[in-house]
């Protein structure tokens, strides 16, 4: 280590280039959130940090995922750490849904739940989203519609066929979370997602599916024989 210099620039240098070696292959997983974390943190040891993030929300997936009032309940994460950690979460978004938009979403099923469990799979509390499809089954918007408790988020019917029709689509995807982990669809998802059907009957908006995304699994109401 060069002398007056902090530990950590040694340590830093040497997982950089770890990482620029092996493109992070053998590398644990606190050590990929302190490459993540030194652009936040330019001058700390950031380890103890790392191990302390992944202690409390369980892996990386939940740490990027987590809100910036969770995040910052750590001791040592500012408003600025939680903003670049909720960036790496919003990039892995975003590189899933390119796989989904401009294709018929219908025939690119693989990439359509990637992309739903990347969104949605580490949320905290029920997020409930809309994909708006057009006539050929193409992705015209994913839209946020709710967000809830730890176990409920309001969504109105109606106000999803009145956005659908807003945007001329043909068809929907319903998709929200279950923060407990279980992705089994309750009474309140299957009556509502009932009525959304029977209000985009007459206007020939067809529902296609309700995804509800869990820790795991993503349990379909198509395949499930609800709907």
């Amino acid at each position: 280590m060069e002398a007056g210099k902090p530990h950590y620039h040694g340590h830093r240098d040497r997982l950089r280039a770890r990482f620029a070696e092996t493109g992070g292959r053998g590398l644990a997983d606190y050590e990929i959130l302190e490459l993540v974390l030194f652009r936040a943190i330019p001058q700390r040891d950031v380890k103890p940090l790392a191990k302390d993030l992944l202690a409390r929300f369980g892996d990386i997936g939940r740490v990027c995922a987590a809100r910036p009032d969770q995040l910052t309940e750590i001791k040592g994460v500012s408003e600025k750490v939680a903003l670049e950690l909720n960036l790496f979460q919003e990039v892995a978004t975003r590189i899933a849904r390119e796989q989904v938009t401009g294709r018929a979403v219908i025939s690119s099923w693989s990439a359509l739940l990637d992309y739903v469990r990347t969104a949605l799979q580490n949320a905290s509390t029920e997020e409930f989203r809309v994909l708006f499809l057009d006539k050929k089954n193409r992705l015209l918007a994913d839209e946020f519609q709710a967000r809830g408790t730890v176990d409920h988020a309001p969504v109105y019917p109606r106000e999803i066929i009145k956005r659908a029709i807003a945007l001329d689509a043909s068809a929907l995807i319903l998709v929200h979370n279950h923060p407990s982990g279980d992705p089994t669809p309750s009474h309140a998802d299957i009556e509502m997602t009932r009525q959304v059907i029977e209000i985009g009957k007459p206007l020939s908006i067809v529902v296609h599916d309700h995804l509800v995304v869990g820790r795991e699994k993503v349990a379909s109401f198509k395949q499930l024989g609800l709907m």
